[in-house]
């Protein structure tokens, strides 16, 4: 419940921020008469989003055989990946994202006006919801569907509570430090989601394991243990890994520790350069 929890909190945070942007550019230039093509695109986005994951969730538990362990481990590497992109770009557009939303709202109201603000709206939203449509998938086969869909209720439910708080000036939320610890535990839960994917191509044969059970932790931790489901559902923890799902695991946190190293060698270069 907690891994699809923090992802539908951040994937709402996301989705808030880019409302409230985009109605503030709107009342800055006086067409507030635009803001409800706004909603109408929010809300078709929600639907679109809402559909893409029942499809996705219904297609993999209807495959049997050799189909499902290789459709859900394909769906959770999928995932991962576009999870790990999507941290690095927030990381990255975070301080430009304003300004290029309000500079595309005042394009949009200066041509085409309503079609255009609910496909400015439309476009952004349905990015974060296709997204977290595909994360949950991964959680639902990591898990199980009723706890992925009660933490995605609860972080969809918050993530409503603190974008109407940050626009009411009511809790003033530090995003710089929610993005970076919430990137910390959805990096934590992408290398499991990595590892889970490698351990269900185990099972058909399609990554070999090399050695089937590096370990055996079921003495310290059972995976059916309270303590071990979580562990399961978070960190992607299996008391009898095979060697290749720990390559992958330490391999995923390998390179996104030298990327994130990288990337902050390259801002504190640019800001120690001299300013004409």
């Amino acid at each position: 419940m907690l891994p699809s929890y923090l992802l539908s909190l951040r994937e709402g945070i996301e989705a808030a921020l880019i409302i409230g942007i985009v109605i503030g550019a709107l009342r800055k230039i006086r067409r507030a008469d635009l803001i409800p093509a706004l909603w109408w695109g929010v809300l078709s986005a929600a639907a679109v989003s809402a559909l893409a994951a029942a499809l996705l969730t219904v297609l993999g538990l209807e495959l049997e055989g050799p189909a499902e362990p290789i459709y859900e481990g394909a769906t959770m590497l999928i995932a991962a990946g576009i999870l790990t992109w999507m941290i690095f770009w927030m990381s990255q557009q975070a301080r430009t994202l304003k300004s290029e939303l309000e500079e595309g709202v005042h394009k949009a109201a200066a041509s085409t006006g309503r079609r255009a603000i609910f496909w400015l709206a439309f476009v952004a939203v349905v990015r974060e919801g296709i997204e977290l449509a595909l994360f949950l998938t991964a959680s639902v086969f990591a898990s199980d569907a009723l706890q992925t869909a009660v933490g995605a209720a609860l972080g969809l439910g918050t993530s409503i509570l603190l974008g109407w708080s940050m626009f009411a000036a009511i809790v003033r939320l530090d995003l710089r430090r929610f993005f970076q610890v919430t990137g910390i535990l959805l990096i934590l839960f992408a290398a499991g989601l990595v590892a889970h994917g490698v351990h269900e191509f185990n099972e058909v044969g399609l990554i070999p394991a090399v050695i089937e059970h590096v370990w055996d932790a079921n003495a310290f931790l059972p995976a059916d243990s309270i303590l071990g489901q979580f562990m399961q559902t978070l960190f992607g923890y299996n008391p009898t890994p095979s060697l290749t799902e720990m390559i992958a695991y330490l391999g995923y946190m390998l390179t996104i520790f030298l990327s994130l190293r990288g990337g902050r060698k390259q801002v504190e270069g640019t800001a120690a350069q001299p300013q004409p």
